[in-house]
């Protein structure tokens, strides 16, 4: 039974990646990878939750691909006019999570556009929305890494099924990623995180909560996720992890680092600057908790 649990937990943290939702063949991966920084993560300036100045403007990017872009965006524009409102890089990244395929890709965006209708009907979702969440202080979107992504830090041991309402926690993962998505400089386009496991337990298990970030990360937030760091993970979620991993994306796998105990200074400290990295982990930067007065930061 704490398997299934356990599972589910790592669906959660799979969904981040928003890739595409076909599976492949395993390959055995050490616990603790190298860390490893690509060119293709230095994405280009965003708009709106996206933040920036177009790429597309400026002659960067490959030309095919901004060509299937503008084949997306005349799909999803005939058949819903609010697609206008959505910049080139959003279509992007819908077109990348479906392989570039414009039939999938644009069923896919158009799914997106009538979720965030009914999600965001005032356009975003506000501090107030979703207060139950905050206060509980088990996520902190702060600091970035040494490419410049937003870092999101989640304690897995401080959420609780009993405390949580599913309504309201649907709004809380649309409230971070939105949040999260604003902190975006120019060149980025996605962000990372570490999720510590530690003490993690039966009581902290939610499968309902993880099916619906499992939909709202993957379906209407593709292509964000750069990297997560696994930390202090149990015996357990090991057990569960080796179960899964048959059927996770190949693009998926490559951004998961499992962090060994004796392994986690350096490897965090490789990523990111000290100044950035918070205080419990060697760092200068003190996670600051919910404040009434603002928003995550």
């Amino acid at each position: 039974r704490s398997h299934s649990h356990v599972i589910t937990v790592i669906t959660f943290i799979i969904t981040c990646t928003g890739t595409p939702t076909h599976f492949s063949s395993y390959k055995n991966r050490p616990l603790s990878a190298q860390l490893t920084q690509s060119r293709a993560d230095r994405a280009p300036p965003l708009q709106e939750m996206d933040c920036g100045t177009d790429e597309h403007q400026h002659g960067h990017g490959d030309a095919t691909e901004w060509k299937k872009v503008a084949e997306l965006r005349a799909v999803a524009e005939a058949q819903d006019p609010a697609a206008k409102e959505e910049n080139d890089f959003m279509l992007r990244r819908f077109l990348r999570a479906r392989d570039h395929n414009i039939s999938k890709a644009s069923a896919m965006f158009l799914k997106y556009l009538a979720w965030k209708r009914a999600a965001k009907p005032r356009g975003s979702i506000t501090e107030a929305d979703v207060r139950g969440e905050l206060v509980q202080d088990k996520l902190y979107v702060q600091g970035f890494d040494k490419t410049g992504r937003p870092m999101i830090y989640l304690f897995g041991n401080r959420h609780f099924a009993a405390k949580r309402d599913l309504e309201e926690f649907k709004r809380y993962v649309v409230y971070i990623l939105d949040n999260t998505c604003t902190k975006l400089p120019a060149g980025q386009e996605k962000f990372a995180s570490v999720v510590d496991l530690k003490g993690w337990g039966y009581a902290n298990c939610d499968i309902r909560a993880k099916l619906a970030a499992l939909e709202i990360m993957q379906n209407y937030y593709p292509e964000r996720l750069g990297r997560v760091f696994l930390i202090h993970v149990p015996y357990v979620f090991m057990a569960a992890w080796k179960m899964v991993y048959p059927f996770i994306d190949d693009n998926t796998k490559k951004k998961f680092v499992f962090v060994a105990d004796k392994d986690l200074d350096s490897t965090l400290r490789d990523a990111i600057d000290v100044s950035q990295l918070p205080e419990q982990y060697g760092g200068k930067l003190r996670l600051e908790g919910y404040k009434s007065s603002s928003t995550c930061n």
